[in-house]
């Protein structure tokens, strides 16, 4: 079976290609935005695993402004990018609904001002968003691209309780349910090796996403941040923590992607880190596109792609 860009398994980028007929390239944003798990509302320090500055682009800080920053961040991506021609402003540090209504119209129409922002992606945790936020982007939809990003991480309320996300998978389930139902787009992340849980658990992430409304998901293996929370837990019992090799990873996504649903499309199945913010790195020096194309020659050799072993 081949999806879109004859590829083995549902490729976002060339989901957007086919939709809007270019990429559309994500400008991070840093709107000044905080946790309930860091701020004290239900919890203090945050996920256990987290420090944003280890995926924070340098043009991109809160005090800027909402436009100086996606100027920068567009200027930054045109030496990189050279195939895009419109931007989505990525509202991504943090919790980026965690506010009040008006506060956050503000701030998307700001965003959406910008000439060559076709539209804008909201990272959020389940947790920070209701009926009237909904009503907002779901307005705002009418007229731009609009996608809620959920960090959703684990289906385990054991690992949630563990890293300190300080919400349970079922707020996560009904939060994408009744985004669903407000006619939004919609993605979720989720992070592979997570202390405690095996690679059969993982796994199992499947059964449960190919429940969900989403139109696409983000994963990433789980990468030791330094000064993080998660680096001492590590360091006192790394018996608890699967780890990979680049090999043994793209196995394990693909054996993954074979259980999940051939509609659900794949935005990235790896992370990055910046190698200053980790200890060792196994991985060595390998970029995303670097992966995408192991991930590619492994599912040719295995002669396999997505929802190959998924029984609707």
């Amino acid at each position: 079976m081949r999806f879109n860009g004859n590829r083995r398994f549902n490729s976002y980028v060339g989901y957007f290609r086919n939709k809007y007929g270019s990429r559309l390239q994500k400008i991070v944003v840093d709107a000044g935005f905080s946790c309930p798990n860091r701020d004290g509302s239900i919890a203090t320090g945050g996920c256990t695993y987290c420090n944003n500055d280890a995926f924070h682009p340098s043009y991109s800080s809160p005090d800027k402004s909402i436009i100086q920053q996606l100027e920068e961040g567009i200027e930054f991506h045109k030496k990189r990018y050279r195939k895009a021609e419109r931007y989505l402003a990525y509202f991504q540090p943090y919790s980026n609904t965690y506010s009040e209504v008006e506060h956050l119209q503000t701030l998307y129409r700001e965003a959406l001002s910008h000439p060559l922002v076709a539209g804008i992606v909201i990272g959020t945790r389940p947790d920070c968003i209701d009926q009237q936020k909904l009503e907002l982007l779901a307005n705002l939809s009418k007229e731009h691209v609009v996608i809620v990003e959920y960090g959703v991480e684990s289906i385990y309320d054991t690992t949630l309780k563990r890293i300190n996300r300080g919400h349970n998978f079922a707020a996560a389930k009904e939060s994408i349910k009744k985004t669903a139902e407000a006619g939004i787009d919609q993605g979720a992340h989720f992070i592979f090796g997570l202390p405690g849980e095996s690679k059969q658990q993982m796994l199992e992430y499947a059964t449960e996403i190919n429940k969900l409304p989403l139109n696409s998901v983000k994963f990433h293996q789980l990468q030791i941040v330094i000064g993080t929370q998660m680096e001492r837990e590590f360091e006192k019992n790394p018996q608890e923590f699967v780890q990979w090799t680049i090999g043994e990873y793209i196995d394990f996504f693909i054996d993954f992607l074979e259980l999940l649903k051939p509609n659900i499309f794949i935005e990235r199945f790896a992370g990055e880190v910046p190698p200053r913010f980790i200890k060792s790195n196994p991985w060595g020096l390998a970029r995303n596109v670097e992966l995408i194309n192991m991930l590619e020659k492994r599912l040719e050799e295995r002669d396999t792609y997505q929802s190959r072993l998924f029984n609707a």
